[in-house]
């Protein structure tokens, strides 16, 4: 494509929209970037910009510039947004930053080896991120992560291939993407506020099967993720791989005799499999990790990645921080701090690790109802406590299905309620208890992100430990 000329707008700024700004500007495209906000950090990126001959229009991302002939959207945006409905209206196409950085790869790019789930896709990429540079290749974790793929696509190095992770935001607006190998790890229902429904969340995360060369990579534990393999248009011969926690069939992987194996890239599978790694060499080994290494096992097989390569990797590879992470133990009680458990679903793999459990929850529901978490839990649950704007709605659901089960309700949402709910664990917890932080809510009505709460839970547990008291943290 001649970009020289080209009369576009970047709609946000943030980790994805400086980047597609700078690049386009640089080939030399006239680029308007336009935002919402107005503050500190937009005025930085803005001067920044602008030093490169972008317009920047802050405090206004309703109005379509004039002249604009491609829009290209981070993250977030949502399609009903009247800048989309204006260049609709005008005949302008849409896209995201990932489909700008596949239009934007070379002759000789790295194949993608992509991701997308509704949990659990950070760790995957991560995970398949290690497994990749233990194999030696030239790698990165990108996308979603954090890391911008327009700026790693434009590299001046090489990579062999990257490991991408993919947002249901950013399927959306990618309509050429067509990667090497794809997986969906699961499908709940989330940001149905921006998709409209769970069958355009679902289809939004279908895309990313779209194309696919040689693996469709999906969880044998959750049938819609076949079933968007199923729906896909892929390169012929590209194969279904399932993954499983039980023993797999042909064209699976899965676990045997607390070993991860392979029946899918092997030579004969209907008669034999590869043992691949020890269910010991995930860190932690908690249900829903051990599927995340197997997607991300099944991705670097599927690119040709030796079994000595998937161990090294998996061994090699640290999780970060507040994801089911094991902060102490005390009198023999275990304190796991699993923050990111931001949504039911993620809650539910993080209670299925653990029995019996004290369980801590509560924050902003983001519209979520807790039923089916409660009733999937409740034989586990020894004690809970709640704490948040929203603790009603699960305290209500626990009413129902787990009433026999003590609830201490901590009628505060200021920063120190964390260190009282410590406290109140602590009380309702035996020696062989586990005390899970896994809120299965945003964190926004007390903290600033899941860090911050997480960090507030490591800190008062390591106060409890020494003796000190984390009530004024």
């Amino acid at each position: 494509m001649n970009w020289d000329g080209k009369h576009i707008t970047v709609a946000g700024l943030g980790v994805s929209g400086v980047p597609a700004a700078r690049a386009l500007a640089g080939l030399g495209a006239r680029v308007t970037a336009v935002n919402g906000s107005d503050g500190d950090r937009e005025r930085a990126q803005a001067a920044e910009l602008e030093a490169l001959g972008v317009t920047v229009r802050l405090g206004d991302g309703d109005t379509l510039p004039e002249g604009t002939e491609l829009v290209v959207t981070t993250p977030g945006w949502k399609p009903g947004s009247p800048l989309f409905r204006a260049a609709e209206a005008a005949g302008v196409p849409v896209w995201g930053d990932v489909e700008l950085a596949w239009r934007l790869r070379g002759p000789d790019a790295a194949p993608w080896l992509a991701v997308t789930g509704t949990n659990g896709k950070t760790t995957t990429v991560r995970m398949l991120a290690s497994i990749l540079e233990a194999a030696g290749l030239r790698t990165a974790a990108v996308g979603n992560i954090g890391v911008s793929l327009i700026d790693v696509v434009r590299s001046a190095e090489p990579y062999d291939v990257l490991a991408v992770e993919l947002s249901s935001y950013q399927l959306h607006w990618a309509p050429s993407l067509r990667p090497h190998s794809a997986a969906v790890l699961n499908l709940a229902p989330d940001h149905l506020d921006w998709h409209g429904s769970m069958a355009a969340y679902a289809a939004d995360k279908g895309r990313i099967y779209e194309g696919n060369q040689v693996a469709c990579v999906y969880n044998l534990a959750d049938p819609a993720t076949e079933a968007l393999v199923r729906e896909a248009d892929v390169v012929e011969g590209c194969r279904a791989i399932g993954f499983t926690l039980g023993a797999p069939a042909p064209s699976q992987l899965g676990v045997v005799d607390g070993l991860l194996v392979d029946r899918a890239f092997v030579a004969d599978r209907q008669q034999r499999a590869q043992e691949l790694a020890e269910v010991a060499d995930v860190d932690p080994p908690a249900p829903h990790n051990i599927a995340n290494a197997l997607a991300a096992a099944a991705l670097a097989r599927a690119y040709g990645v030796e079994p000595a390569a998937v161990r090294d990797g998996l061994r090699a590879f640290k999780p970060d921080a507040h994801r089911i992470e094991h902060v102490a133990d005390i009198d023999g009680v275990a304190y796991i701090d699993d923050s990111k458990a931001t949504n039911t679903h993620a809650a539910e793999a993080s209670l299925a690790a653990y029995d019996p459990i004290i369980w801590i929850a509560g924050g902003l529901a983001k519209g979520a109802t807790f039923d089916e978490l409660v009733t999937t839990a409740a034989g586990r649950l020894r004690g809970v406590v709640l704490m948040g704007a929203d603790r009603a709605l699960i305290g209500e659901a626990l009413a129902r299905h787990a009433a026999d089960v003590p609830v201490v309700d901590l009628d505060r949402t200021d920063t120190g309620a964390m260190a009282a709910a410590v406290r109140e664990a602590t009380r309702l917890a035996r020696p062989g208890d586990t005390v899970l932080m896994a809120p299965a809510c945003a964190s926004m009505d007390m903290f600033a992100n899941y860090n911050e709460r997480g960090d507030a839970f490591a800190d008062a547990v390591r106060a409890l430990a020494t003796g000190r008291d984390a009530t004024e943290r």
